[in-house]
């Protein structure tokens, strides 16, 4: 059973805490509490790196603290809401109450694997899927976590959903997630790399800047014209990098929203060549 660190930062303002989260999600941290005087942050006891914390959170205090992952479950259970985006979807868990009135409802049970549609970036990503045709396309969902954008879309009616990730413990509470919502075209599988794989007509991104940054080159290797790319987990600072390195690859921007300091952004393959 793997244990979990519990970091909590001292923030000055929502903006430093959003920061932080931005910064810390690229060096393996899994799942975020924020509020605006502190961060609580989740990582494997295994990934964990103090030098490389105190790189990031720089002259703010912090305290860590070793979590059993019954003890995450215990405090995950105790803290978690059913989230709703407009009348398109739920996200609630297997001991909430059914939601009734909304497209589609979503049963997560995160246990420390990332997305439950509180996060900013998660909320935003299905916004934007609200104004996609799923409807018999193929759909890769790159950095699947805990599954919630590969399920809504096959609840949207994609023909097929390859959800991937590197992580065997999100492997795991995908598989989980995935048989709880009665999924049945959902194929999931752990790796690091897209390299290789089929084009598909969707993909879904819910990562980081500087993954997507190493993966633009193969996102259009796996795209056709007309194949529409979703991406977040990015602040609205690093927007016109994104920009820059998807038109390069291929890509050409169609819309983008935003909430709080973090944004996703729609782009459509046309070609380079």
């Amino acid at each position: 059973m793997k244990n979990f660190i519990k970091v909590e930062i001292n923030c000055t303002s929502l903006e430093e805490s959003e920061i932080f989260m931005a910064e810390l999600s690229e060096i393996n941290f899994y799942a975020f509490e924020q509020n605006e005087n502190f961060l609580a942050s989740y990582i494997h006891e295994e990934d964990f790196d103090e030098t490389r914390l105190k790189q990031i959170v720089q002259k703010s205090s912090y305290k860590y603290s070793k979590l059993e992952n019954k003890n995450w479950n215990e405090e995950w259970e105790q803290n978690f809401k059913p989230v709703t985006i407009g009348n398109f979807a739920a996200i609630r868990a297997s001991f909430h109450k059914p939601v009734t009135d909304v497209e589609h409802e979503i049963i997560i049970t995160p246990k420390m694997s990332f997305g439950t549609g509180h996060h900013a970036t998660t909320f935003l990503m299905i916004k934007l899927m609200t104004k996609i045709n799923f409807e018999k396309k193929s759909v890769l969902d790159f950095g699947t976590g805990t599954g919630i954008l590969a399920i809504l879309a096959e609840k949207c009616k994609a023909s097929s959903v390859l959800a991937i990730d590197y992580d065997e413990w999100s492997i795991n509470n995908a598989v989980e997630n995935i048989g709880a919502n009665s999924c049945k075209n959902i194929i999931i599988e752990q790796r690091d790399t897209i390299a290789g794989l089929s084009c598909v007509d969707i993909i879904l991104a819910n990562i980081n800047f500087n993954v997507l940054q190493e993966n633009a080159q193969n996102f259009s290797k796996l795209s056709i014209p007309g194949t529409l790319i979703i991406v977040s987990g990015f602040l609205i600072s690093d927007e016109d990098n994104i920009v820059s390195i998807f038109t390069k690859n291929g890509f050409i921007k169609e819309q983008k929203m935003q909430k709080k300091n973090w944004i996703a952004m729609q782009f459509v393959y046309e070609t380079i060549f």
